[in-house]
């Protein structure tokens, strides 16, 4: 771990453009938002359409769906690490099966980010497909009746009339989304460390190791200053945009 420079005498705003390791993890964090962001909620969706269908044990797929939700952070995180562990974890077990050589995901550069972007999306999909399950049962049957009896198909049913009204649920589940992918540290202190070479480290997990690693607690407060701001305007441009869609609709 590459230790961030110190600052002294300078103030502590203008040292975050100076701070090659703070680029590089607001970086990683935009990654991550952009890889775990929409494939969550696009999963969550998907998911909650299929079990809010009439299906045999629907209740038991429900349950496995949410399973991951109830899980403790540091239960999840051991649990992908025996998956990601090089010669004897899941992966590499399969892997080998077809003749693949074995690959430290973790600790590799290239592929880290894919292995937390992959747990992310796992331990989140269920919790967000809640709330859409809740909103598709909360809609009033009638639109959907009424646009069959117009020969509408069941895309343009989903397209026109169920996923407009599910807009408001969508603000929200996309806010909750930007925030957890900006608040991840259980999972990283496990599997990572945000190595290797800070390829791993985001925003949260780094202010984590400025207040408590390196005790530069100026620092870390500047630093969670830049993050809540960032959250305010991310949640603030996507409030913005997800009330022009319902207002022009």
């Amino acid at each position: 771990m590459v230790r961030p420079s110190r600052f002294v005498g300078l103030d502590n705003y203008a040292a975050l453009a100076g701070d090659p390791i703070f680029w590089q993890v607001l970086r990683n964090n935009f990654g991550f938002a952009l890889g775990t962001i929409p494939t969550s909620v696009a999963l969550a969706l998907l998911m909650a359409i299929w079990v809010n269908q009439r299906l045999p044990a629907r209740a038991f797929t429900r349950m496995a769906y949410f399973t991951p939700t109830i899980l403790p952070m540091i239960a999840v995180a051991n649990i992908w690490l025996f998956f990601y562990t090089p010669q004897i974890g899941l992966l590499d077990r399969v892997g080998a099966a077809f003749g693949a050589s074995s690959h430290n995901w973790l600790g590799s550069p290239d592929t880290v980010m894919g292995c937390l972007i992959a747990m992310t999306i796992w331990k989140e999909a269920g919790f967000f497909m809640i709330f859409y399950l809740a909103a598709l049962q909360s809609l009033p049957p009638e639109l959907e009746e009424a646009a069959r009896i117009e020969g509408a198909s069941r895309w343009i049913i989903f397209r026109r009339v169920t996923f407009p009204l599910l807009m408001p649920t969508t603000l929200f589940v996309l806010v909750n989304a930007t925030i957890n992918s900006f608040k991840l540290v259980d999972h990283l202190f496990i599997l990572t460390k945000g190595g290797p070479d800070n390829a791993s480290n985001l925003l949260l997990y780094y202010i984590y190791q400025v207040a408590f690693s390196f005790f530069d607690t100026a620092y870390a407060s500047t630093l969670t200053v830049v993050l809540l701001l960032l959250l305010a305007a991310l949640s603030l441009a996507q409030f913005q945009l997800i009330e022009k869609r319902v207002h022009y609709r």
